[in-house]
């Protein structure tokens, strides 16, 4: 089995580790007929769900470095934040920036506009896990004051702009996001991967891999704002500043 994360693909030769990676597991069969023991792990929790409906940047769209650097040129006039708390939103000073989630998290301090989005309780969903596992989640609570679920902001505004996204309701969303990706219309159940060809045959630098994120467990809205949980950080670093000190 193979298992390759974020340290490794987050970095600029990640195409190169991960072409790497993959004749690895060809030359030792570690993808069969009967058995696929290749394995990625992600650190963002939509990052799965994304990728399945195709959520990369088009022709002539920009990936994050590129936002960074036409936001520092000043030549990106918009961004538009969707829950997007774990990118360097400071860099986008020079940019008029729209903010859509929830606890006020990162992003909402720099923001221009912010639109209040719902968190996943508060929200029925459809979530795949990092094996491709389909989820669905029912709403525990309705959003609060003027939050309101995603879906519905992105179509109100697409309506203000006179944009016809082909859905009203949540049952037509999801009607064209099963005709996208049929997968997703069955619950629990992990389809095959194709195997392809895929990476790169560039050179791998001599920097090793580093950890993707040492505080894992605080990387997302909800145990950011958790006082429980800034509470276990602290009591966690006091306890790693006194063995240092010993």
């Amino acid at each position: 089995m193979i298992i390759i994360g974020m340290g490794a693909l987050a970095r600029a030769d990640g195409a190169a580790m991960l072409g790497q990676a993959r004749e690895i597991a060809e030359a030792y069969g570690v993808v069969n007929g009967d058995w696929n023991g290749f394995n990625v792990l992600h650190t963002a929790a939509a990052r799965v769900a994304g990728l399945d409906l195709g959520l990369t940047p088009g022709r002539g769209g920009l990936d994050v470095a590129a936002m960074y650097k036409a936001a520092d040129a000043g030549k990106l006039d918009l961004v538009w934040l969707q829950a997007a708390d774990e990118i360097d939103a400071a860099r986008f000073e020079k940019t008029f920036t729209v903010y859509q989630g929830h606890h006020g998290d990162a992003g909402a301090h720099v923001a221009d506009v912010i639109l209040p989005g719902a968190a996943y309780t508060e929200k029925d969903g459809i979530y795949l896990n990092t094996e491709g596992r389909v989820q669905y989640a029912a709403r525990a609570a309705f959003p609060p004051g003027e939050a309101r679920e995603d879906w519905t902001i992105i179509r109100a505004l697409a309506g203000h702009m006179g944009i016809n996204l082909g859905f009203d309701s949540l049952a037509e969303l999801r009607e064209e996001m099963f005709e996208l990706a049929p997968h997703f219309a069955e619950q629990d159940e992990v389809k095959a991967a194709r195997w392809a060809k895929f990476g790169s045959k560039t050179k791998i630098a001599s920097a090793p891999v580093a950890t993707a994120h040492e505080t894992f467990y605080m990387t997302c809205p909800v145990s950011r704002a958790s006082e429980t949980m800034g509470q276990c950080l602290m009591a966690l670093q006091a306890d790693a500043a006194r063995d240092a000190a010993e």
